[in-house]
């Protein structure tokens, strides 16, 4: 399929596309000042933030900024890509995708790709069958009962049961037409060591096939039933396949994403098992780690449903250190971080057998925030009595009070570390600002620093200024010639990082010499620029009327006013460093600020 042919397909699709109704699929709308409101199905919310317009094709979310069209929204909602979801819209309106031509290679992987999920989804019926219908099962309902696992859950989950015999699912298989090589490739036999042929690599175990976001079995983890010695690992995962990587699996979440949007929070747990006993206990908003730490691409995942994230390890010291392992790599991903610590040194599925979903359910309450559960991980394990003890100990916890960026919220933190550490807080404020003004920051102030952040912090307008800055870029969006005189009267390194970028577009878009739209955003800006425009389009009207002539003018007067000010401090702080040892470069700074003030002032009348 070519490019052009490809636009085509987009653009018919997106035609006969109303997002009004796309979106009342999966939000309940109320309309109201011209626009639809409804509470965001990205995060958890009270109060609906969600505006969807009808008639520019826009969503947006003013509570955590998701953002974009029609198809960007399909992308969100069902954790697909972005032309998945315009094959998905096309798939729901009944036009036909254009034939690809791939490669024979391309074809060949995909057929291959193909059989491959195919066989798991064999091996999984195999499995699940032996489990309910045989009574070489028995043995594994036993087990599922004694754990409080219901037939609806074994169900759900197309649990099984692999016999205990070293070649029967080989030879299931094989007469299913699927070759040796295909089935040690998923993982599910291997290579005899003494002697020719293969084996069933899983065998005596209760089996979870383990699931992509979209439901493709791509792997499985088998918990071993009966004896176990140091040869037979209790917990046996698919070795990593063409199709089974742990580091980008979360096991659950193609059944649990929904639940983890409505709930704005996933609980994480570190085994299946745990998440199918809370699942079947109805915390329906879990997932699983699969013998593997937590992982960048494990928070990216989740983030895509809700920003808080509840891990629920074991309680263990190898819990509370996986833990610990895992909470830095959330908290750099901009997530809310909480853990839970279950009584009595319990893991999640003892806990909620015996105790039941309401009593979880005060867990998930009373969650402690990543700061005070790294405070008290910290305390437990320090030797407060030794000054030295108390020095290691601050060091550890200071990491975490650095990525608050509330001062209040900060200082609240190092009373109660002081608190905690029998120390008077002077000293643990003192520390703090030691270890917060290490040399590596130290250097990298620039002497005007002082009077630019006097200038930002007694302008009562910083709304003012973003509103300009939206005005600019909007009025940019229907007329491109006014970009250029826009960054002619304020630099662009005046505006944020995500303006910067959605300037840097409009520019290629106006030397392409093609107009910017909203298709075209989606596919070539990044998420976050994508969901900015749409809010600041959403904010004004469909093309610039005399009105908005009016406004961009005053808008760049603003922009410009505040980028001088910015200039007029930081020569006054340039001026100060030669007062006393350079008469002559003092008195220049001076004058060049004064022809800045001028400027000010005539902008300002």
């Amino acid at each position: 399929m070519g490019s052009a042919e490809l636009d085509e397909f987009v653009e018919r699709v997106a035609e006969r596309t109303d997002i009004y109704s796309v979106v009342s699929r999966y939000v309940q709308l109320t309309q109201k000042s011209g626009r639809y409101w409804g509470r965001c199905p990205f995060h958890n919310e009270k109060t609906a933030s969600f505006s969807v317009s009808a008639d520019k094709g826009l969503f947006y979310c003013f509570g955590c900024g998701a953002g974009g069209n029609v198809f960007k929204f399909l992308s969100l909602i069902e954790n697909i890509t972005y032309f998945e979801a315009v094959k998905l819209q096309a798939q729901r309106l009944g036009i036909d995708l254009p034939a690809k031509k791939s490669s024979p290679e391309e074809d060949r992987r995909r057929r291959e790709e193909k059989t491959l999920l195919k066989i798991n989804e064999f091996a999984q019926d195999f499995y699940h069958e032996c489990l309910i219908k045989t009574a070489r099962g028995e043995v594994g309902r036993k087990y599922l009962t004694a754990r409080g696992i219901t037939a609806e859950t074994i169900e759900n989950f197309k649990i099984g049961y692999a016999p205990e015999e070293w070649e029967n699912l080989l030879p299931k298989l094989t007469r299913q037409g699927f070759s040796p090589g295909q089935l040690e490739t998923v993982g599910l036999i291997a290579k005899r060591k003494n002697s020719p042929g293969y084996y069933d690599r899983f065998r005596n175990r209760i089996m979870i096939p383990i699931a992509d976001i979209f439901g493709h079995v791509v792997g499985f983890g088998g918990r071993v039933l009966g004896s176990e010695d140091d040869t037979t690992p209790k917990y046996l995962n698919t070795p990593e396949t063409v199709l089974f990587n742990k580091r980008n699996l979360l096991f659950g979440l193609d059944k649990s994403n929904r639940a983890i949007s409505t709930a704005g929070a996933a609980v994480v747990v570190e085994g299946y098992m745990d998440a199918i006993s809370l699942f079947s206990a109805g915390i329906k908003n879990v997932v699983a780690t699969l013998g593997t730490a937590f992982t960048p691409e494990h928070v990216k995942l989740i983030l895509r449903y809700a920003r808080k994230i509840i891990f629920c390890y074991d309680s263990d010291e190898a819990g509370q250190r996986a833990t610990i392992r895992a909470l830095p790599i959330v908290q750099a991903a901009g997530a809310e971080v909480f853990v839970i610590t279950i009584p009595d040194g319990k893991d999640p599925d003892e806990f909620v057998r015996k105790h039941g979903k309401e009593e979880f359910d005060a867990l998930i309450k009373n969650a402690e925030p990543l700061i005070d559960y790294r405070m008290n991980y910290v305390l437990a394990r320090a030797d407060l009595s030794m000054i030295r003890g108390k020095s290691q100990a601050l060091q550890e916890i200071f990491p975490v009070i650095e990525k608050i960026d509330k001062t209040s919220t900060r200082n609240e933190y190092l009373k109660k570390i002081a608190s905690a550490f029998f120390m008077d807080e002077r000293d643990v404020v003192g520390a703090w600002k030691k270890f917060s003004s290490r040399p590596a920051q130290e250097n990298t102030r620039e002497p005007a620093k002082k009077f630019v952040a006097k200038a930002k912090t007694s302008d009562k307008n910083a709304l003012r200024l973003s509103t300009a800055c939206e005005d600019v870029l909007r009025m940019a969006w229907h007329e491109s010639d006014t970009l250029g005189y826009t960054l002619t009267m304020v630099p662009r390194e005046f505006f944020s990082e995500v303006h910067r970028e959605i300037i840097a577009w409009l520019e290629t878009c106006a030397e392409q010499e093609r107009r910017p739209d909203k298709m075209s955003a989606a596919k070539e800006l990044t998420e976050a620029a994508n969901a900015e425009l749409s809010r600041i389009l959403m904010n004004g009207s469909d093309s610039p009327r005399n009105t908005e002539v009016n406004i961009f003018e005053d808008s760049v007067k603003i922009l410009r006013r505040a980028m001088l000010n910015e200039k007029y401090y930081a020569l006054l702080a340039q001026a100060e460093k030669y007062m006393q040892s350079d008469k002559a470069t003092y008195a220049k700074k001076v004058e060049e600020s004064f022809k800045i003030k001028k400027e000010i002032d005539k902008l300002q009348g």
